[in-house]
């Protein structure tokens, strides 16, 4: 069971985890920092609860650590309860959602092993926008994406804004850094075909993509969007087919599109079924 303390003064170093988290310099989530993963409001430290990452701290108002009783009976970690205001002096600003916690960052899976049991898989490149990065994961575990391949000039998708905006969906969908190479190869051996997202591609393309069992879909950055490189890799350039003048979408938008597309047949709790 979580051990409640009671906090009242916003210097007790055993705060440290959530300290400063306004100012860059010193975020405890930061990967060259300590490299912490950090969770706000109840809905999201849930998911971090039930997720591979370990645990380290709550830091709350009573009634929201109260609300997470349930989830905190087999976790042995303090749970700090503060006022709003004490909370508010530790990380920087006023938190609406009432809770943080914090956890360590759980080993990263082997490439190889984590396409072996995929069907569909994400790669991305230069996708730097931390709220862009935390929407697409959510749209990839409603989408029964199976992994993320995170390669080059991306951020962190640990960030504290991205698991935010994921809605801590970014704790249960598996993901890998890796270069470019390293993913079309590991793709290539495990029988994937890759297809990259781009306003160059085919409209048609989607559906034939669609029937392939093992299916990788390249996305990159909005405005330069996936390089010469990632679009060499691929073996067929997708368009999604949009009405008048508009050429894209924004890029966890357009995830959402080609996951949905290539999905199969989805059931809550699951996927099952062939496109």
């Amino acid at each position: 069971m979580a051990r409640v303390v009671e906090i009242d003064d916003a210097a007790d170093p055993r705060l440290a985890d959530f300290r400063d988290l306004a100012r860059a310099d010193r975020r405890p989530d930061r990967p060259g920092g300590r490299g912490l993963v950090l969770a706000e409001g109840t809905v999201v430290v849930r998911r971090l609860l039930a997720s591979p990452y370990p645990p380290r701290a709550l830091l709350g108002v009573a009634r929201r650590v109260e609300d997470l009783a349930p989830d905190l009976a087999g976790v042995d970690v303090p749970a700090y309860v503060t006022d709003a205001d004490t909370m508010a002096h530790v990380v920087g600003f006023h938190l609406n959602r009432g809770v943080l916690a914090s956890a360590d960052r759980a080993p990263t899976p082997d490439l190889a092993g984590l396409l072996a049991g995929a069907r569909r898989v994400a790669v991305l490149e230069g996708v730097n926008d931390h709220e862009n990065l935390g929407a697409l994961f959510r749209n990839a575990a409603a989408l029964g994406v199976d992994a993320v391949l995170v390669g080059p000039g991306c951020a962190d998708p640990l960030y504290r804004r991205s698991v935010r905006v994921s809605m801590g969906h970014v704790l249960r969908v598996p993901f890998v850094p890796c270069d470019l190479d390293e993913a079309v190869a590991a793709l290539r051996a495990a029988g994937f075909v890759l297809g990259a997202l781009t306003p160059a591609g085919d409209p048609g393309a989607m559906a034939g993509l669609a029937g392939h069992e093992r299916v990788a879909l390249m996305l990159g950055a909005e405005g330069p969007g996936l390089s010469a490189a990632a679009l060499a890799a691929a073996d067929v350039r997708v368009r999604i087919p949009m009405a008048g003048d508009v050429d894209s979408l924004n890029v966890a938008t357009a995830a959402a599109v080609a996951f949905h597309a290539t999905a199969g047949v989805l059931v809550p709790g699951g996927r099952t079924g062939a496109p």
